[in-house]
């Protein structure tokens, strides 16, 4: 059943009003997709982990059919400390003053950021298939834009990337649902064919070379780490290890309690390998939170 037992509601959280599913029981854990994906992408292992937690899977904004308020030219209404916002004001409008955070891909990013930016609010962080964003960009070499060209195209505002993925989403979008339940494959298909959506999950981008990095940058020169216990999660058969080898020595200096590995599977690790993701989720929860 999708997302079985589920509440699901539409929160407003002072800027956005974000669509949301909530259910379990137990110490809150808050689930970020990331993109092109909306909440849907856990359907397969939020409902692993309701039973010990009480999970909490958004929309970030203007992802899916959460709000997207309007942007400005520096973009700073997607940038992820924003996102962060979001977060910790849907958690406490659902009751809960401490949850964990894990976030995958662009969610990853607002994960982090939530952990740095609210570190009397974040239990445990679980990152997915990234490393920060300063980190992705102060490294960036021919290997990295020949794999990841489309940071730098998203990202552009002279020529829109909109145009050419609004033209034919499915010639750009190329997933199938080889792994997905068809609800999910149905809110995965809506989201982007909506120019709307598409054109805040550019603005993403947009933050994502400008304030975000200068926000990861100044946390680095000012020392500042993630102070929760944090786990970093990637998928072997994606391109983490080719482009930073070790993934956890990127992430060392950003942490104070680090542990993590790669899973078996390829980028999207919660629609792929559901049960070993929940598994590690479960795990590492159980360890380290009181």
């Amino acid at each position: 059943m999708f997302f079985e037992e589920f509440a699901l509601e539409r929160v407003d959280v002072g800027e956005a009003e974000l669509r949301v599913r909530y259910g379990g029981s137990g110490p809150a854990l808050l689930l970020l997709h990331g993109h092109p994906r909306t909440h849907a992408t856990w359907h397969k292992v939020a409902p692993l982990l309701a039973d010990r937690f009480t999970v909490v899977c958004p929309d970030l904004r203007g992802y899916g059919q959460s709000s997207k308020p309007p942007t400005t030219p520096d973009h700073t209404p997607y940038s992820k400390r924003v996102m962060a916002r979001d977060c910790v004001a849907l958690m406490r409008a659902l009751g809960h003053e401490e949850f964990a955070v894990a976030g995958h891909d662009r969610g990853g990013y607002v994960a982090l950021r939530t952990a740095l930016d609210h570190a009397d609010t974040v239990t445990a962080l679980i990152a997915m298939d990234v490393v920060p964003i300063g980190e992705a960009l102060a490294r960036c070499d021919a290997r990295f834009a020949a794999s990841w060209w489309h940071w730098f195209f998203f990202a552009q505002t002279g020529k829109p990337a909109e145009r050419v993925i609004n033209a034919d989403p499915d010639a750009w979008y190329t997933a199938t649902d080889e792994y997905m339940e068809p609800e999910a494959w149905a809110d995965y298909q809506n989201a982007i064919h909506d120019p709307a959506t598409v054109h805040a999950m550019m603005e993403d981008y947009r933050a994502g070379l400008g304030v975000d990095r200068a926000h990861d940058d100044a946390d680095r020169a000012a020392g500042r780490r993630v102070s929760c216990p944090a786990l970093v999660l990637w998928g072997v058969k994606d391109d983490m290890e080719e482009l930073y080898g070790d993934p956890l020595a990127v992430w060392r200096p950003w942490t104070t309690d680090l542990r993590g590995r790669g899973l078996d599977c390829g980028h999207h690790m919660a629609e792929e390998a559901p049960e070993d993701l929940a598994g590690r989720i479960g795990s590492f929860l159980a360890e380290v939170l009181p």
